[in-house]
């Protein structure tokens, strides 16, 4: 597999190798070694979830609090959906920066997403299915919610007429809200009983 850092400093798109014959195909989806190695401190699932979404939901922006914190490991396991993750870590140097990858069944790419970096997609196909591997367990009311559509971020989802969204989502704050009332990560932040790289080479 094949791992590449994003713009967004500590997310990282995940591309397997497929082996492909006449009966079908194989491809590692999940190397935690490998995962370990890039991120410099390990990754280990505590939670997994899957939700299932018609053509054009639009889910997120959505991020947890630090404490307690959580990265997510996200892929598409079926249909397709475009997925946006966004820095929202205050201080960092890519504050607002944003990427967009394609995620589908058929490749079976996936995304690291580190704490305190917002998460959202739009279903492309209906029946898509989100598989989310979790950092940490659910807590209630650590949940952050980013208007999807803030004009500050002014993200490419890419629809051609309104997306079905939830209410939470659809009366979310903007980043500036956020920012205000202090609900937003600082930068750097540690991973979970370990020290993020920034740290690490901050201190080098």
């Amino acid at each position: 597999m094949h791992i590449s850092e994003t713009a967004v400093p500590g997310a990282y798109v995940i591309t397997p190798r497929h082996l492909v014959d006449e009966r079908g195909a194989f491809f590692e989806h999940f190397r935690s070694d490998l995962l370990a190695d890039t991120l410099g401190h390990p990754f280990v699932p505590r939670q997994i979830n899957y939700s299932v979404s018609h053509r054009n939901t639009l889910r997120g922006l959505h991020s947890v609090a630090v404490p307690p914190g959580q990265a997510k490991y996200v892929t598409c396991v079926r249909g397709a959906l475009r997925d946006i993750v966004v820095d929202l870590r205050v201080g960092s140097p890519a504050f607002g920066t944003y990427q967009t990858t394609l995620l589908d069944a058929e490749s079976g790419r996936a995304l690291y997403i580190p704490e305190g970096v917002g998460h959202g997609f739009l279903a492309l196909d209906d029946d898509t299915c989100i598989c989310y591997v979790l950092s940490s367990e659910h807590v209630p009311g650590t949940q952050i919610d980013i208007d999807p559509l803030d004009p500050d971020l002014a993200l490419p989802w890419g629809f051609d007429e309104p997306p079905l969204m939830s209410r939470k989502d659809a009366n979310a704050p903007s980043v500036a809200e956020a920012e205000a009332a202090g609900v937003l990560a600082r930068w750097p932040v540690a991973a979970r009983g370990t020290q993020s790289n920034a740290v690490r080479n901050s201190l080098t």
